[in-house]
């Protein structure tokens, strides 16, 4: 019942406090966000309790393709797998601009108790998981269909030309499979149309709902995978001596991985992060198994950082298991990563006003780097860019102790659906107008 309260109250108060916003709002933008309000929200609980994994989208692009047809686009479908693009044309000569919602869902049991919570499951990694939208990509493809329909209403007078991007697999395409923004650039995604600026966002739970948290330079960390198998020989738990003990030697190799940051990388100069994320070894309470598979993440903002720490991982894992009397298969990474998610400096700064106009000057903020990822970076490499976060957390929680993006209790606070319409749409129409607000 909590969050049914919370949901409601959310909503009821999503108008009154934007409408304390900065006289720069484009009265356009206002509007827009009063008449589509209930439909984003309608079509945000509806992607949320069908959540898909990464490179099975095929209901939630179905239906962004759907609308996107009812508008009297011509989206393009099965890009990087499930992704669609589709072309707004405006009526006057401008410039060209891109704008991107992820779709993908994560492998997480919800655990929020809504009445439109996910029941899906599916197969990960030969598991039955869960599946739940515990990032917030419903919202961020709730909210691009809805700024699509604003900008087609507005069509006959708009300069230049906006490509909607609904891109799937940004939490990482499964297994050796290829996705995300990656694969769609890949395929061509800026061969035929190649925009002079791109832009995102992302609801974000350490961000109070109503605020927006934006800076230039570097802004998200470069995200590698990582697997390494640890080897051992197999014997019965009463008789250690007659094997070599994989989970042993994988606890100490853990261990002694935290060095690669405390001790050899300097993190005076730039952050980073080594985390072992799952450990998979043996079945039976007194047999020692044969192998132990661990897999992780690495964070970086510096590239000689980046190549460093592979290198240290790798020869701490070998050097360990052997010392156990183990062998080891390293890969470090196993997949190409994302790399740091960076915003145009002058980009950003000419396009801070705009998020001001939004939700007021006293709430837009530099947030600190983050060591989460995004797959947006590969954009940002091949056209100035700006990623922005929008406050997912409600009025009356302390975002540094809500549950965080990726929880099962991450919980939505549905005012940033109508902040994230407001900021993307206000943001177009001022960089395609050539006139930020100010």
């Amino acid at each position: 019942m909590r969050h049914r309260r919370l949901l409601a109250c959310s909503l009821l108060f999503a108008v009154p406090v934007l409408a304390a916003a900065q006289s720069g709002e484009r009265p356009e933008v206002g509007a827009a966000a009063a008449k589509l309000q209930a439909q984003v929200v309608e079509w945000r609980r509806d992607f949320h309790q069908h959540p898909e994994l990464s490179n099975r989208e095929e209901r939630t692009a179905g239906r962004v393709a759907e609308h996107l047809r009812k508008l009297g686009l011509q989206p393009k479908t099965g890009v990087a797998h499930h992704g669609v693009v589709a072309i707004i044309k405006g009526g006057r000569p401008g410039p060209r601009i891109a704008l991107r919602a992820d779709m993908d869902a994560l492998p997480v049991t919800e655990q929020t108790g809504l009445p439109f919570a996910s029941q899906a499951t599916a197969q990960y990694r030969g598991e039955t998981v869960g599946v739940m939208h515990a990032c917030g990509h419903d919202a961020h493809t709730a909210i691009l269909l809805g700024v699509a329909d604003a900008l087609v209403a507005m069509r006959d007078r708009l300069p230049g030309e906006v490509m909607l991007i609904f891109q799937p697999a940004e939490e990482g395409a499964p297994g050796n499979e290829e996705g995300g923004a990656s694969l769609m650039l890949k395929e061509g995604l800026f061969a035929g149309f190649k925009p002079q600026a791109v832009f995102g966002l992302h609801v974000f739970s350490s961000v109070q709902a109503g605020k927006i948290a934006v800076r230039g330079g570097p802004l998200m960390a470069a995200s590698d995978r990582f697997s390494i198998k640890v080897i051992g020989r197999q014997t019965h738990g009463s008789a250690p001596w007659n094997g070599i003990d994989p989970i042993v030697a994988g606890a100490d190799l853990i261990g002694t991985a935290q060095t690669v940051v405390s001790r050899r990388a300097n993190i005076a100069e730039q952050p980073a992060v080594v985390s072992f994320g799952a450990i998979k070894g043996g079945i039976r309470y007194n047999i020692i198994p044969d192998e132990v598979e661990m897999v992780g993440t690495i964070r970086t903002f510096d590239e000689g950082m980046r190549q460093q720490i592979f290198a240290d991982l790798k020869n701490v894992a070998e050097h360990t298991a052997a010392a156990h009397g183990a062998k080891v298969q390293a890969q470090v990474p196993d997949q190409d990563g994302n790399p740091a998610t960076v915003n145009d400096p002058a980009l950003t700064a000419k396009m801070l006003p705009s998020l001001q106009a939004v939700v007021g000057s006293g709430n837009v903020y530099e947030p600190p780097l983050q060591m989460g990822a995004e797959d947006f970076s590969f954009y940002a490499q091949q056209v100035p860019a700006m990623f922005f976060f929008v406050g997912a957390t409600a009025p009356g929680t302390d975002p540094t102790t809500a549950p965080s993006n990726h929880s099962p209790q991450f919980l939505l606070d549905e005012h940033a659906l109508d902040v994230g319409l407001r900021a993307l749409l206000q943001v177009s129409l001022d960089y395609l107008e050539g006139t930020p607000a100010g």
